[in-house]
């Protein structure tokens, strides 16, 4: 061939994302004017074509800087036009390799000045290291080949058969799952023996790539499967439950308990408990012991006056009134009252005081403890402590035993239905204590001012 021949005045198509290899037979989908035109001047003379990718898929005309140079002369075999569309399919087969040398013409379609591109020959002093890297090649496209799902049988049994350097690696280039512009990088490369070692070297890597997505798949599936399967049997265990007429589903239960959570607008500490809780109940046989001690502590701590609390009448003469009304004498009792009603006005954000009532039974201590409730709007809640021995009784017994329960503190605020009632601690005196513990020093924290704000019950934990 002379050098004049080398040259070529071709219409020219520009391809997003795609690179064409010589010797590869290829379909794709034309529907910009130019690249339309352009094949339709190929079929009018020799139906040969320069295919030649651009550098960003997102530009709709290309000029010749956003083109690589090097592209693939190749010949239309069949084109057909898709119903209702100005698209067309065409189906051409690689000839060889050529350097766009410049554009001749943008519109109406695009014409370049080509140089045919030869290749270059394997030296007799390579043909050992060329033999060598063929069959290296060969075994990284198996291993590639096992990792990614549905590889064509034909595919690899024409890479095995294929021994020529330059035409086994435009083959790989072509059919394994790259981007376009490493595939572009292979075709740059006219030496056919580097050109199959970047090959190689893509395999290798490559082919890992694949095997930790396949085993991220996996893992993805893995929980998929099991989310479906519990899904499943939650549905079985809701049908189930709807057959027998016994009330909620577990599923549907812990729904309702999980939408009453989140409507109490909890602490995030406190919320993300209960949600777990919730979230333990939902996987529990409905009729195991286990799952009725988490009923019973969700419902518990649901029926707690979170966030309730009463609004302090601190009117002194309305408070002597009061006490005036229910009480006849009792002078230095009102006196140390109503003092106590006056710190507590003019202190912003003091601690709840403890009085102390003491007398013999029948004078009235209960009744006045009801009157300071009364006067200051508060609701009131009576715990008597006459014979507990037990210092759970106080602080609550662990919910982990059969039985257990929150403490007398936490029911009294349960009836009381605020979260600040006035709670008279009757008959103090008549405390016992024994093996299972004093409960007089389990009242220390709850009597004083500095500890009994930060008070937790076993029970609730809250």
């Amino acid at each position: 061939m002379n050098k004049a021949s080398e040259y070529r005045v071709m219409p020219t198509v520009a391809l997003r994302g795609l690179v064409v290899f010589p010797g590869m037979g290829v379909t794709f989908d034309v529907g910009r004017a130019r690249s339309l035109q352009a094949i339709k001047a190929a079929m009018a003379d020799d139906q040969q074509i320069f295919l030649v990718a651009q550098k960003d898929v997102r530009d709709d005309e290309p000029d010749i800087d956003k083109l690589y140079k090097i592209g693939t002369i190749a010949k239309v075999s069949h084109i057909l036009r898709l119903p209702n569309s100005d698209t067309v399919r065409v189906s051409v087969d690689g000839i060889t390799r050529a350097t766009m040398v410049d554009m001749l013409q943008c519109d109406p379609y695009l014409i370049t000045d080509v140089r045919i591109r030869r290749e270059i020959s394997v030296k007799s002093d390579d043909k050992d290291y060329a033999t060598a890297l063929v069959r290296q090649t060969k075994d990284y496209f198996e291993d590639y080949a096992e990792v990614v799902p549905q590889m064509p049988a034909e595919i690899i049994l024409d890479v095995l058969e294929k021994n020529d350097p330059g035409e086994l690696a435009d083959y790989i280039g072509s059919n394994i799952v790259i981007e376009y512009k490493k595939r572009q990088q292979i075709l740059n490369e006219m030496n056919p023996l580097k050109r199959l070692e970047k090959v190689c070297c893509l395999l290798a890597s490559e082919g890992d790539l694949m095997k930790l997505e396949n085993e991220i798949n996996q893992k993805v599936q893995e929980n998929i499967d099991k989310s479906q399967r519990e899904y499943y049997l939650h549905e079985q265990m809701k049908i189930i439950s709807d057959e027998l007429n016994d009330g909620l589903s577990p599923q549907a239960e812990c729904d309702e308990l999980r939408e009453k959570i989140l409507a109490l607008g909890l602490e995030e500490k406190a919320e993300k408990k209960l949600l777990k809780e919730c979230a333990r109940l939902e996987k529990m046989s409905p009729t195991s012991p286990e799952a009725t001690v988490n009923r019973v502590y969700l419902e518990t701590c649901l029926e707690l006056p979170w966030h309730k609390y009463s609004v302090d009448k601190l009117d002194l003469a309305h408070a002597r009134k009061v006490l005036d009304h229910d009480h006849y004498g009792l002078e230095k009792v009102k006196e140390r009252i109503i003092e106590a009603l006056a710190v507590r006005s003019l202190s912003e954000g003091s601690y709840g005081q403890t009085l102390c009532l003491v007398g013999p039974p029948g004078v009235g201590k209960t009744s006045v403890a009801k009157s300071v409730a009364s006067a200051m709007g508060r609701s009131f809640a009576r715990i008597s402590l006459g014979g507990t021995s037990d210092e759970a009784e106080i602080r609550g017994h662990r919910k982990t035993y059969i039985g257990a329960m929150p403490g007398r503190i936490i029911n009294a605020i349960k009836q009381a239905g605020t979260q600040n009632p006035i709670i008279l601690l009757d008959e103090i005196d008549k405390l016992g204590s024994d093996y299972k513990g004093d409960p007089s020093s389990a009242l220390l924290e709850v009597l004083d001012g500095e500890q009994n704000s930060t008070f937790v019950d076993r029970y609730i934990e809250l």
